[in-house]
C-alpha cells in the first residue's frame, strides 16, 4: 500500500526549510544512547490489527517468526519454526517461555488467537487480510498455537511474522477506532512514549525485552515530508540519520562523520492506469505507454543509478522474475499500436480518437522529488508517442479519492513470495479496495494464474503461474512499471551493527539500517 503522507503545500515546505536551518536539534540528536531519524511519512495506525508491521521488524511488537538479515525465517515469539502436517494443512507453533508484554502481562496462546481472529474478521479494516486467506481456523492448545488451513499454502510461515497484540489491552474495543491504535502495547524491544501527529514519534528501550535490553535507549522518528528539508536538517545536526533521494544523499559523500547505506528492494515505482478512465482504460493506450517509457534513462538520470528498470512487479534479480519480458523503449511500435487502435495524430502532435484527446492527469505526492521526477520523465516519454500526461502534485488526502479516475505515481512491493504483493495489486476481487488494485484492473487470465499460484504446492507449477501473470501484464498492462528503487539512507557513523535487508515498499519505521536497532552497539 502507498504510505500516507501529510505533506503541506509547497510554500509551507519552503518556509519549513528556512526555519530548519536555525531550529534547535531534536532532543537526543548526537547523543550516544539516542538516535533521531528523519523519515518522509508516518503510519495511520500502530496497530497490527489494521496492518501495521505485517511484514515484520516492528520495534513495538514481535511475530511468531521474524526475518534475519538474509530474509530467512527464524523463531521470535515461537520457540522454533512450525511443525507442519504431512498434508500441509496444519501448522503448530510452540510459544517461547516467559515472554511478557511491555505492561508486564504474560504472553499467551490466547493472544495469538485473538490477533489472527481479529485481523480475519471482515469488520476489521485490514487491507492485507487477503494475505491470510488460507487460514480456516486458529486455536490455542496450552502453550501451542495451531493453525488449520483451507488449502495447502506454501508461503504460510512467512505470514506469521504478523505482530502479536495482547487481548487484555486491545480486546473490548473497536479495532478500527480504539485507543490501542495510537497507544499500543507489545512484546518488542521498544515502547512508544510520545506521538505528535505530523511531527514525530518517540520510543524508549524496553528493559525487560525477551531478546535483551537495547543499548540505544531512545529512538525518535521525525516526520519530515519534504526531501530537501530532511537533507537540510541532517546537515545541520538536527537529525542523526535520514531517508534521502540518491541525489541528495550524494551531497554527503565526502562527509567522514556520516555513512551511506543503499538497500535493494521490491519497491516498484509505477503509474496506475484506471480502467474506468476513457483514455487509460484503452488497452492500446496502456500498451503504447509501456513501449514509450525509457526505463534505463530514468534509472540513470532520476535515480542516479540507485535502482533497476522495472518490467513488471518483480525485480529482475528475483528468482520468480520471468526472463525474456525485458523491453526497451520502442516509440515506433508504440505508434503502430495506437494507429491500429484508431488513435490519430492531432493538434500539437497529441493523438485523438472519436473526438477524445489522448490526455490524462498523473498525480504524485507533494514533497517527494523522486516521484515527481519519475512523473515528469514519464510525461516526456509519453508525449513522444502522442499521449499527453499532465503531471500534478497533491497531498495523499487529495489523491486517495481520485484513484479510480486519475493515474497515480504509486509504489508497491512485498518481500518474499510473489503471492504477497501480486495478489493484492492485480486480482479483480480486490478492485477498488482502497489502495489494493487501485486501477481496478480486471484480467481473467491473471486472476486464474494468481489463484493457481496461491494454492499450488509444486514450485515449478507455481513459477509457471507467475510467469503467466508477468507475460499477461506485457500484453495488457494494468500499470506502467518504471523502476525498482533502492532505498538510500545517510546516518551518523557512531554505532556498530548497522546493516540493510532487501526491503519491501513500506519503510521508515521498520526496514532501513535500523531494522535491527535493538542490537546496535556504540562505537568504541
Amino acid at each position: 500500500m502507498t504510505p500516507r503522507t501529510r505533506a503541506t503545500a509547497l510554500t509551507a515546505a519552503l518556509l519549513t526549510a528556512v526555519a530548519a536551518c536555525s531550529a534547535p536539534s531534536e532532543s537526543g540528536a548526537g547523543e550516544a544512547d539516542s538516535v533521531v531519524i528523519g523519515v518522509p511519512s508516518e503510519p495511520d495506525t500502530l496497530s497490527p490489527l489494521l496492518g501495521y508491521g505485517k511484514d515484520g521488524n516492528s520495534k513495538i511488537f514481535d511475530g511468531l517468526l521474524a526475518h534475519d538479515a538474509g530474509l530467512e525465517l527464524k523463531p521470535a515469539l515461537a520457540k522454533a519454526l512450525p511443525e507442519i502436517s504431512a498434508d500441509g494443512l496444519t501448522y503448530t507453533y510452540t510459544l517461547r517461555d516467559g515472554v511478557k508484554f511491555s505492561d508486564g502481562e504474560q504472553l499467551t496462546a490466547a493472544d495469538v488467537v485473538f490477533t489472527y481472529e481479529t485481523v480475519l474478521d471482515p469488520k476489521t479494516n485490514n487491507a492485507s487480510r487477503s494475505q491470510l486467506d488460507a487460514i480456516k481456523g486458529v486455536k490455542a492448545d496450552g502453550d501451542r498455537v495451531v493453525f488449520t488451513l483451507k488449502y495447502p499454502y506454501a508461503p504460510f510461515p512467512a505470514r506469521t511474522v504478523l505482530p502479536i497484540v495482547p487481548e487484555h489491552a486491545a480486546g473490548g474495543q473497536d479495532p478500527n477506532t480504539g485507543s490501542f491504535n495510537t497507544n499500543p502495547v507489545g512484546t518488542g524491544p521498544y515502547v512508544l512514549t510520545d506521538w505528535r501527529k505530523g511531527e514525530k514519534l518517540t520510543f524508549k528501550a524496553n528493559p525487560d525485552y525477551w531478546g535483551g535490553a537495547p543499548q540505544v535507549e531512545k529512538v525518535t522518528m521525525a516526520i519530515v515530508q519534504d526531501d530537501d528539508v530532511r537533507a537540510t536538517r541532517l546537515r545541520s545536526g538536527d537529525l542523526d540519520g535520514a531517508t534521502l533521494p540518491p541525489n541528495l544523499a550524494a551531497a554527503f559523500a565526502k562527509d567522514g562523520s556520516r555513512k551511506r547505506y543503499d538497500a535493494t528492494t521490491y519497491d516498484v515505482r509505477l503509474v496506475s492506469l484506471p480502467t474506468g478512465n476513457p483514455v487509460t482504460g484503452d488497452v492500446a493506450i496502456r500498451r503504447a505507454l509501456d513501449l514509450s517509457v525509457d526505463r534505463e534513462a530514468i534509472v540513470a538520470k532520476v535515480l542516479d543509478g540507485a535502482g533497476r528498470p522495472a518490467y513488471g512487479p518483480l525485480p529482475t534479480d528475483d528468482p520468480w522474475f520471468t526472463k525474456g519480458i525485458e523491453r526497451e523503449q520502442d516509440l515506433a511500435e508504440a505508434g503502430r499500436v495506437l494507429d491500429r487502435a484508431g488513435w490519430r495524430a492531432g493538434d500539437g502532435g497529441i493523438r485523438a480518437k472519436d473526438g477524445r484527446r489522448a490526455s490524462f492527469t498523473l498525480l504524485y505526492p507533494v514533497g517527494d522529488k523522486v516521484r515527481q521526477d519519475h512523473a515528469l520523465a514519464y510525461a516526456s516519454d509519453a508525449k513522444k508517442a502522442g499521449i499527453e500526461v499532465k503531471a500534478q502534485s497533491a497531498t495523499w488526502e487529495v489523491i486517495e479519492p481520485r484513484i479510480a479516475d486519475d493515474a497515480v505515481l504509486a509504489g508497491f512491493g512485498s518481500t518474499g513470495d510473489p503471492d504477497f504483493g501480486l495478489y493484492t495489486m492485480l486480482h479483480s476481487t480486490l478492485a477498488g479496495d482502497g489502495w489494493n488494485n487501485m486501477g481496478r484492473y480486471t484480467n481473467p487470465v491473471v486472476d486464474q494464474a494468481l489463484d493457481a499460484g496461491r494454492r499450488g504446492q509444486d514450485q515449478a507449477a507455481r513459477k509457471a503461474s507467475y510467469d503467466t501473470v508477468q507475460r499477461a501484464l506485457v500484453a495488457n498492462p494494468g500499470y506502467t512499471f518504471l523502476t525498482h528503487i533502492d532505498h538510500v539512507y545517510v546516518l551518523a557513523d557512531r554505532w556498530d551493527g548497522l546493516t540493510t535487508q532487501v526491503e519491501p515498499h513500506e519503510h521508515g519505521f521498520a526496514s532501513g539500517p535500523w531494522w535491527n536497532i535493538e542490537t546496535w552497539r556504540p562505537k568504541k
